[in-house]
């Protein structure tokens, strides 16, 4: 079992819910995603989604694209990402969860990929545009496996019962449900239907449920909990980073509101 698994079943056998934030690795600097993941992890993070920038990430909204167009102009790539995934690890056992445009990956090769992301430290790799059925995917999961490194494929509101179902035969660590249709994105309100939708899912799989897209607020994440496993927050973390002018002030105020979506969760649960 990977250490996101081993996080998810601590969190179920206290009755908690995981807060997973996101960042775009690189963003603004490989040196200052370090410091911010240390930051949110004191700050009550449960598991860290450090994001590859990608030239075309056609699932998320302004704020992620232009985080990942930063990253790449200072030269931001997939190797750099897994050394900086070593570093962490050396200073912190939180689960890493890579997320990343399959593109990157198949650059990089999917043994070769698995074999040094596992000898990182990363534990999960959510890969939005792998279809879960067909033969790459089945590819990658028999190198990732063997290395306990989760494989985390994602549904939305859209995905058939049958659909939930392959997915759910396939993932490991999490299965990550889209809170709507569209892109990634920070949103005033959330999906009407979206406790529906967990219900749906959750009656065909065992596996946690982390929710994604559009939740950017405390209140929000509160709103969640009782529904969900997992309470997954990026591109208002990303405009926190990008707004605050100094690195020690954005790295404070990362800190804070994680706290406060952390609080949020557990008034929630």
């Amino acid at each position: 079992m990977s250490r996101i698994g081993e996080r998810f079943d601590q969190l179920l056998r206290t009755g908690s819910k995981a807060l997973i934030p996101y960042i775009t690795a690189g963003d603004p600097s490989l040196e200052m995603t370090r410091r911010l993941v240390m930051a949110m992890e004191q700050g009550g993070a449960d598991i860290i989604e450090l994001g590859v920038p990608f030239s075309d990430p056609l699932a998320d909204g302004t704020t992620i694209q232009q985080a990942s167009q930063r990253a790449l102009q200072q030269g931001v790539d997939l190797s750099a990402i897994l050394k900086l995934a070593e570093r962490i690890r050396a200073q912190s056992s939180i689960p890493l969860a890579l997320m990343s445009y399959y593109n990157p990956i198949h650059r990089y090769g999917l043994e070769r990929f698995a074999e040094h992301a596992a000898g990182a430290g990363v534990d999960g790799v959510i890969v939005p545009d792998l279809p879960p059925d067909e033969a790459e995917a089945d590819r990658f999961l028999r190198y990732a496996r063997p290395r306990d490194l989760d494989l985390i494929f994602l549904v939305t509101p859209g995905s058939t019962d049958e659909r939930i179902g392959l997915v759910s035969d396939r993932v490991s660590g999490f299965l990550y449900c889209v809170s709507l249709t569209g892109v990634t994105g920070a949103r005033r309100r959330i999906s009407a239907g979206l406790e529906t939708f967990l219900e749906r899912v959750r009656k065909r799989t065992d596996k946690p449920l982390a929710v994604g897209f559009g939740i950017s607020t405390p209140a929000q994440a509160r709103e969640i909990a009782p529904s969900a496993d997992g309470i997954i927050v990026g591109s208002a973390i990303v405009d926190i980073i990008q707004g605050v002018g100094s690195e020690r002030a954005a790295v404070e105020s990362v800190k804070a509101f994680v706290a406060a979506l952390k609080a949020g969760i557990q008034e929630g649960d």
